[in-house]
């Protein structure tokens, strides 16, 4: 049961005291966590905004979130509430595993071929060169597609470029990069043909204004689903389904960068994504679309 009175007694308190002092409740309890990542913050105000100007949907539970005053509806009275809520306090915002901390640096060296544009180990096609250069990344750091469709920043001697993972470069040493051949020159002389570079992963730029998307394999049906995660923020680490009794459950990953399951029914569906930094974010009302992309509703935190 959706706990109003506490958006009423909070309500209140800031009425009488200004920004009172706030008690910290479960994230499934956060009124005002309108991008569902257990916390309040610009982003809340920024995504209620643009749904009162009709630039965005949101999903029931985001509207249920944002009735910030309880009168069931979602208008300019829980913008404002919510503007003042966002001063207050939070509690920490639901985590998962942390793989990697923010900004790591990594080594390693460079080398550069003609491919991962079409048919990359990814599975990402079809990447524009107009867009994102590309590269092939060592299996130790792809790690079965972990970060498949990571944005990484690479520097070199001679500069420094941002480059999407598309493919798998099996014979590498953990570090290593095989930047697509144009890219190459950006950073060293390409008569070197092998170069010492550091990267670090970074925010996916088309993931700034944007939700991210499901592209559905070929073959999915209600007896057999593959699902791919795309326009992500930040690398992907896990992958769950809520099924009939409202548990998730954790969707097997593939190489080829395809959570599959045979369990998954022919939904609609609602995810739960959690990136190699732990964040949280819940996407619901996901419709199945074999062989086709489907637009979210919701993008990892910054």
């Amino acid at each position: 049961m959706r706990l109003k009175w506490k958006s009423l007694l909070l309500a209140a308190a800031i009425a009488v005291t200004g920004l009172a002092a706030y008690v910290p409740v479960s994230a499934a309890d956060i009124i005002g966590d309108v991008d569902l990542d257990g916390r309040i913050s610009a982003a809340d105000i920024i995504l209620l905004d643009q749904y009162l100007l009709s630039k965005t949907s949101l999903t029931k539970e985001q509207l249920d979130k944002s009735d910030c005053v309880p009168d069931g509806k979602v208008n300019a009275f829980d913008l404002a509430l919510l503007k003042r809520l966002s001063a207050i306090p939070q509690p920490e915002a639901s985590k998962g595993e942390v793989l990697e901390e923010k900004g790591l640096i990594h080594s390693g060296f460079a080398t550069y071929y003609d491919g991962g544009y079409v048919g990359g180990c990814a599975m990402l096609d079809p990447i524009s060169k107009e867009d994102y250069w590309i590269t092939a990344m060592n299996i130790f750091d792809y790690d079965n597609a972990l970060l498949a469709g990571a944005y990484l920043e690479v520097t070199g001697e001679l500069g420094t470029i941002h480059v999407l993972v598309t493919d798998l470069l099996p014979e590498g040493q953990k570090g290593d990069l095989d930047l697509y051949i144009d890219a190459f020159p950006l950073i060293a002389p390409a008569i070197k043909g092998k170069v010492p570079v550091t990267w670090k992963i970074i925010p996916l730029d088309s993931a700034e204004n944007a939700p991210m998307s499901y592209k559905f394999k070929e073959g999915s049906s209600q007896y057999w689903c593959g699902v791919q995660v795309r326009n992500h923020r930040y690398p992907i680490a896990k992958l769950e389904y809520k099924n009939s009794a409202g548990e998730f459950v954790e969707l097997p990953r593939r190489q080829y960068n395809y959570f599959e399951s045979d369990s998954m029914g022919a939904g609609p569906y609602t995810f739960r994504i959690t990136d190699i930094y732990g964040s949280i974010v819940i996407d619901e009302n996901i419709s199945l679309k074999p062989n086709g992309i489907v637009e979210g509703h919701v993008q990892l935190p910054k």
